[in-house]
């Protein structure tokens, strides 16, 4: 739990009406006007794994129930959702959101159509038009469906999917982030099989589209791809700048590999070295070695001669999946290597006069958060959101109430219950 005692060292004095103006954080030298107010005392301490933030374990896993993180992932298949043309149903769906919110948990989804070893996940009532032609062929030595992405109503189909997920939970808690994409597991690529382009894997005309319309139609749920769709022989990410210039995340499937700065490394520069400023940094501990997976959390030595302490704050994590860590690594440690993603807050100043409040607040985390979050004062919260408040930035925020017996929080609409976001503070008043 986090612990809040605030000191009020003054009598309360009546003064000439003063408003603190929010500062932008590129201005975070400059102070307010403090006229009329008085500094007063601040402890409190970061406890918890932040929410939105973190390890994050398969909604599945055995070992989900635990305060060491606050994420959890899952796959899911188009074919879950739709059978019949225009018919949805959200069941599945809702059962794992439910059921990752009762553990004070949000989700990060993923739909596939392609997954070695598997049907493809295309809507039956596509599957059986007379036009449409699926490929099957060995994928990691089995048998795997691809799509037929020659089809209009599988690009269709495609775009109002999402059009109908966004109305349904764009706006939902219990839903973190979208990962979305092409090709096997939705990564970007076809290494093991038939790849080609617009047919097993839609064309780059397509996938502009489809860019564009998801820039267009989620306003509040960040959506992320792989860092392999920066690939110029399977997308046209690359090649045009106003598609790289739309507001979404990357993931890495195979972080912190032996060879990840090879390959890895020069997508996420392909992708944008400043996306995380505005959309998630995520990813997932690589499997291309067990000792990888065994070792990947070790402290302080790491894999490969990094750790997550220094590649979280290189690529600006805000979560990574580590779904076999409770394997080899104990829960605390898993805890401790959540707290390293993402945002945090710490309260610097507070100053008071009777009906205001200023408090100078700093990101000493390695990410933004990216929902609008509040400081309050008795739950008034402050005039702008902390949304873009940078890592290492710090601004003053100023909040229309003022009180000798306050509660400084930090607000956010985009929590399940259960969850609460933290802050450090340290401040000695007058």
């Amino acid at each position: 739990m986090m612990k809040k005692i605030i000191h009020l060292f003054f009598p309360v004095i009546m003064l000439s009406l003063f408003s603190c103006h929010d500062t932008e954080a590129k201005h975070e030298m400059e102070e307010p006007d403090f006229d009329g107010f008085v500094k007063i005392s601040l402890q409190s301490q970061i406890t918890g794994v932040q929410p939105m933030t973190g390890i994050v374990l398969w909604a599945d896993n055995a070992k989900r129930n635990t305060d060491a993180i606050s994420l959890e992932y899952s796959y899911m298949q188009y074919t879950d959702i739709v059978k019949e043309k225009g018919v949805y149903d959200w069941t599945p769906l809702e059962q794992i959101l439910d059921a990752v919110a009762s553990r004070k948990h949000q989700a990060i989804i993923r739909f596939w159509y392609t997954y070695p070893g598997y049907e493809s996940a295309v809507p039956q009532y596509i599957r059986e038009l007379p036009d449409y032609e699926e490929t099957v062929a060995l994928s990691e030595g089995k048998r795997t469906g691809f799509p037929d992405w020659r089809h209009p109503e599988l690009q269709r189909f495609h775009k109002e999917f999402y059009q109908k997920f966004a109305e349904r939970y764009d706006n939902d808690p219990r839903l973190a982030f979208l990962q979305t994409g092409f090709g096997l597991w939705a990564e970007y690529h076809i290494y093991d099989g038939p790849r080609i382009m617009g047919q097993t894997f839609p064309s780059k005309e397509f996938q502009a589209e489809f860019f564009r319309f998801m820039s267009e139609t989620f306003k509040s749920t960040p959506w992320s791809v792989s860092i392999d769709a920066a690939s110029s022989e399977y997308t046209p990410l690359e090649a045009d700048a106003s598609l790289r210039n739309l507001k979404f995340g990357v993931f890495d499937d195979s972080f912190m590999h032996e060879t990840h700065d090879e390959y890895n490394g020069k997508n996420w520069k392909i992708l944008g070295e400043k996306r995380y400023q505005t959309s998630p940094a995520g990813g997932e501990f690589g499997y291309y070695t067990k000792y990888d997976q065994e070792h990947v959390l070790d402290y302080p030595d790491g894999i490969h001669g990094r750790n997550f302490e220094g590649e979280s704050k290189r690529f600006h994590i805000t979560y990574m999946i580590g779904n076999n860590q409770p394997s080899y690594q104990t829960m605390n440690r898993i805890k401790q290597a959540s707290m390293l993603c993402g945002y945090r807050y710490e309260i610097t100043d507070v100053r008071v006069k009777e009906d205001s409040t200023c408090v100078q607040i700093k990101n000493s985390g390695v990410a933004p958060i990216y929902y609008d979050a509040y400081v309050a004062v008795n739950g008034v919260r402050s005039e702008s959101s902390l949304k873009d408040l940078q890592p290492g930035q710090s601004r003053w925020v100023g909040i229309p109430a003022g009180s000798t017996d306050m509660e400084i929080t930090i607000e956010c609409d985009r929590l399940v219950s259960g969850q609460k976001i933290e802050f450090d503070a340290d401040v000695k008043g007058e």
